[in-house]
């Protein structure tokens, strides 16, 4: 059974898609930006406020989803620049320190020409 989450303490899908989904005990968020989920307006503009408010996003999905940090597997993350690789672990560390397997690739563009996107698996059980 699929259960889809949504929470106003994230920002909102700007597309056809939900901000996660939990199939059994997992839980697939979609990839959050540096939305501010009460206007919508990017947040920051050095990739380390822009973590900070991707990590706050992506808190809040698991939060709706009854987990938190510890409990993500897998992350998958995205950056405009590899340059910023250091700025961003920085954040990054701070908010997954159980350290979960994960990709990091540059992209050509994000939405919103944002400078970081982070999507995650987390385990409910």
């Amino acid at each position: 059974m699929l259960k889809k989450i949504a929470t106003d303490k994230a920002p909102a899908a700007i597309g056809p898609y939900s901000q996660g989904v939990i199939v059994e005990k997992m839980l697939y968020s979609s990839g959050q930006i540096a939305l501010d989920p009460a206007t919508g307006a990017v947040v920051g503009t050095t990739i380390t406020e822009q973590a900070e408010q991707v990590m706050k996003n992506l808190g809040a999905i698991l939060q709706a989803a009854g987990a938190d940090y510890d409990k993500v597997v897998k992350t998958t993350c995205f950056l405009a620049e590899m340059e910023d690789f250091g700025a961003f672990n920085e954040v990054y560390a701070k908010y997954f320190t159980e350290k979960p397997a994960r990709s990091c690739v540059a992209v050509k563009t994000l939405p919103k020409n944002v400078l970081c996107e982070v999507e995650v698996i987390a385990y409910l059980g």
